[in-house]
């Protein structure tokens, strides 16, 4: 891969990592991982104000660059090519949060109806809706199923029981800190199972 020598040299080092990235070399993913994790994550959080939606749109984010990582060119950073997916990714977000939250009984003239039964009609999901969001649960689950026993549990408690970090630390009588740092990794793991099914024809 032809390197732009205008690059600063971290662009330049990231430029071979996302090379033998190509190769199937994991550990040049975690690198790439641990080099712009951090940087994502809050760049996100100063966009949708919650610290667990910016922790699962730094996931999708990492997963669409590295699914798609033979379509970044070396002609800029990748990091700017990663800043771009992610931010692209969270404007998407953004925008379905909002539209789910408009009521589907909006009169022609902008005004909502202040009916009540159809302001709740509006936050019910149509059959379709609910059918893709079970299909979608049932196979995070399945994936969540194949981490090792402690990891497994950390994510249930997080995602499926919606526990705060306070809780799990109790629940499972360990410092905050290390439940932080085990979701993280467990995140990481996740990411990789991910990556791998969609290697699979």
């Amino acid at each position: 891969m032809e390197i732009n020598e205008n690059l600063s040299l971290k662009a330049q080092q990231d430029i071979h990592l996302v090379d033998k990235a190509r190769k199937g070399d994991q550990q040049a993913y975690g690198e790439l991982l641990g080099r712009y994790r951090d940087a994502i994550y809050f760049m996100l959080l100063k966009m949708v104000n919650s610290p667990t939606d910016a922790e699962d749109l730094t996931i999708e984010a990492f997963g669409k660059a590295f699914k798609n990582i033979d379509q970044y060119t070396p002609n800029f950073a990748f990091s700017t090519w990663l800043f771009k997916i992610a931010t692209n990714n969270c404007i998407d977000f953004i925008r379905k949060k909002r539209a789910s939250h408009v009521s589907l009984d909006q009169s022609m003239d902008g005004e909502e109806s202040l009916a009540p039964s159809s302001l709740i009609q509006s936050d019910a999901p149509d059959p379709e809706s609910t059918m893709i969001i079970q299909q979608k649960v049932f196979r995070m689950r399945e994936i969540v199923s194949r981490l090792k026993p402690r990891y497994r549990k950390l994510v249930e408690l997080r995602y499926f029981n919606e526990y705060s970090y306070e809780e799990i630390a109790e629940e499972m009588d360990i410092p905050i800190g290390t439940v932080k740092a085990q979701l993280f990794r467990a995140r990481e793991l996740l990411l990789n199972i991910l990556n791998r099914s969609h290697e699979k024809p």
